[in-house]
């Protein structure tokens, strides 16, 4: 089973390089982050005829989650638990079953956080903090659990390609980086590393100064597998490419292979 995830930047925007590489990578469930509209402005349809089904958790004009599945789903559960005042349409969960029993996956949009030093430092790390909470109590289930998105969270220095550049940046504080090798330590695996330690796997490539062309690049997204599918793990990989075609988002996708059956 193909799993992907990607911060596709407005997908309305991104529609047309959304379905052609839909139509060229064939991946079973896609976790899209920033999708950038309310959920009656979604374009269900043509994803539908594409062959997916679509459960979407927006707003207008900012964040945005949607989940796309050639399997139907059992349950959907937007937003993230632990905050009630939380109104921004990061966190969208769904179940599915496949042979083994329940497949859990989360699309995850994490805030941003910058400028460091204010309210949207503070909201990254509570939310981080919540994130933690709602992994460890996923974990207990026991089951394949799959947590993909754009996490905002550059890991290690080896993640980006100017590390010096990015010492001030919410997406590199330690605090940062703290919480998501905790939230890693609770038995998560980062599929992208379970195969490859060297530098240069990057996801994320700014609009500005030509980074896309001097690859001056960052490894943002993520997918975390619960042991239960990192044991099932075959192969990950990023689709760079992707960044290259007209009118690109300025994240690309990350996509793992699961060995898991259809029901």
């Amino acid at each position: 089973m193909r799993i992907a995830t990607w911060n596709v930047n407005s997908v309305k925007q991104r529609l047309d390089n959304l379905l052609a590489w839909l139509a060229e990578r064939q991946p079973d469930i896609v976790c899209l982050q920033e999708t950038k509209c309310v959920d009656e402005a979604f374009p269900r349809l043509e994803l539908e005829s594409a062959g997916y089904n679509v459960a979407v958790h927006g707003q207008k004009t900012f964040n945005g989650v949607a989940i796309l599945s050639k399997l139907p789903f059992d349950e959907v559960t937007p937003r993230l638990p632990g905050s009630d005042e939380d109104d921004h349409a990061r966190f969208l969960e769904a179940v599915i079953s496949v042979k083994s029993g329940a497949l859990r996956i989360a699309s995850i949009y994490l805030p941003n956080g910058n400028p460091v030093g204010t309210d949207k430092y503070a909201y990254k790390l509570k939310w981080m903090d919540r994130l933690v909470r709602y992994a460890h109590e996923r974990l207990t289930l026991e089951e394949p659990l799959v947590l993909a998105g754009d996490f905002n969270v550059i890991p290690t220095a080896a993640d980006a390609r100017r590390p010096e550049l990015w010492t001030s940046d919410a997406l590199f504080l330690p605090q940062t980086r703290e919480r998501f090798r905790t939230l890693c330590n609770l038995g998560l695996t980062d599929a992208i590393r379970a195969g490859s330690d060297q530098p240069g796997l990057f996801t994320f490539w700014d609009y500005q100064a030509g980074a896309w062309q001097k690859n001056d690049g960052i490894r943002i997204d993520h997918v975390l597998l619960s042991p239960q599918a990192a044991d099932r793990l075959v192969n990950a990989g990023i689709d760079k490419h992707v960044r290259g075609w007209e009118k690109p988002s300025d994240h690309v996708p990350v996509v793992v292979e699961l060995a898991v059956e259809r029901a």
